[in-house]
């Protein structure tokens, strides 16, 4: 590992050749805002210029940079905190929340805003600048995804991630200049385009412009109903929901959470696990039978909503590979509509399911056609870890 010299605020240290301005600052301690770079290094465009700093490169003048895209070099001396990189960092945030709407107060990501956290760190001062506002697309067409182009900064974020995680690039930049906003094409809403509801794009989101369609209130409604109201969590949540509340990623909060759920009025806290052996045991049957009788071979798991989505809309000839049995959730709230219920002596239209998941794609399963018996849905509402915390 080759490493460079290199100077922040004045102090010498020692860091990876290749690094950016942005990563090297962070290993030696320091935060630069930003906002268009994210997971570990990853930048979209260089756009949002929050990050920008002030760098001399030999005898060379100093120069405003930005520093996620810009690379480290021996004998750089940077400096983060001197009074043209702060206002220059300033004005870039005074100028993306001019576009902005501020509502904070009633936006989802109220204290998870990114946006919020580097006007804060930048002292960026309300209404600096006012005037037109680009005009606004609202899309909540879809079970899963909501966009409000009203709180969208173009950081890119979105567009960066929908392009590398699939390959798919539903998102783009439509129209031109000051009526720029972030869509897919044609500015479709997500429920007319390819889009296969993974929510990669809500997890980059920096702002409230794209997230979960939320069914707390669904939930809410439930209880205040009567309803038998049970829950069944997705095994990935008990190690994640932890972030929600400060602690350290992958920290295991399995009993505080049911102990919470149990607290909230839920009836029943349930394990996917037991829906997966259910999977395991049917998928294994399917598989048997088609071993046997010639079937389709080989057979594919139809367990996550996401790849399903993405196999009907980019490779429909690979269908008769799928199983044809539910996901673990929609078997496990099917046992509990139909055996759980019978158990209780509750009639199934009394019984609410809530499924914890991970995966914004489940809002979209639990509304297929197919995922109902006479009525009687399978599962009733999905919460995000991030909706259950």
């Amino acid at each position: 590992m080759e490493l460079v010299n290199i100077k922040i605020e004045g102090q010498e240290y020692q860091v990876e050749k290749g690094l950016t301005i942005l990563e090297a600052a962070k290993k030696c301690g320091y935060e630069i805002p930003s906002l268009c770079a994210f997971n570990h290094g990853e930048c979209s465009l260089a756009s949002c210029r929050v990050c920008l700093v002030e760098a001399q490169e030999g005898k060379g003048p100093n120069r405003l940079v930005a520093s996620c895209v810009y690379p480290v070099s021996e004998g750089m001396n940077i400096t983060i905190g001197s009074p043209k990189a702060t206002a220059a960092r300033r004005t870039s945030v005074e100028l993306l929340l001019s576009n902005h709407n501020r509502n904070c107060q009633e936006c989802d990501k109220n204290g998870k805003c990114e946006l919020l956290h580097v006007a804060q760190v930048t002292g960026a001062r309300e209404n600096m600048y006012e005037g037109e506002k680009t005009p606004t697309t609202v899309d909540m067409l879809t079970p899963s995804i909501k966009r409000d182009t009203s709180k969208c900064i173009l950081c890119g974020r979105c567009i960066a991630r929908c392009g590398s995680a699939h390959g798919l690039s539903v998102l783009g930049f439509e129209r031109r200049g000051f009526n720029t906003i972030v869509a897919p094409a044609e500015n479709r809403s997500f429920k007319d385009s390819p889009c296969i509801l993974c929510g990669q794009c809500t997890t980059v989101c920096p702002t409230g412009a794209l997230m979960e369609v939320s069914e707390i209130d669904k939930v809410d409604a439930a209880f205040k109903a009567g309803k038998h109201v049970v829950v069944q969590v997705a095994p990935a949540v008990r190690a994640s929901l932890g972030e929600e509340f400060g602690l350290p990623i992958g920290t295991p909060v399995t009993g505080k959470m049911i102990a919470a759920l149990r607290r909230l009025g839920f009836e029943k806290c349930y394990d996917v696990n037991f829906g997966a052996d259910l999977t395991i045991m049917e998928e294994g049957t399917e598989l048997l039978n088609r071993l046997t009788n010639g079937g389709v071979l080989p057979m594919f798991t139809s367990c996550s909503p996401g790849w399903v989505n993405y196999a009907e809309y980019y490779y429909g000839d690979l269908l008769d590979h799928l199983s044809s049995c539910k996901s673990p959730h929609q078997m496990q709230g099917a046992i509990i509509k139909s055996y759980w219920a019978q158990q209780k002596g509750y009639d199934p239209k009394d019984v609410f399911v809530v499924s914890i998941m991970p995966c914004v794609a489940k809002k979209f399963e639990k509304e297929r056609p197919v995922m109902e018996v006479e009525g009687i849905r399978d599962v009733d509402g999905v919460l995000t870890t991030r909706e259950l915390g």
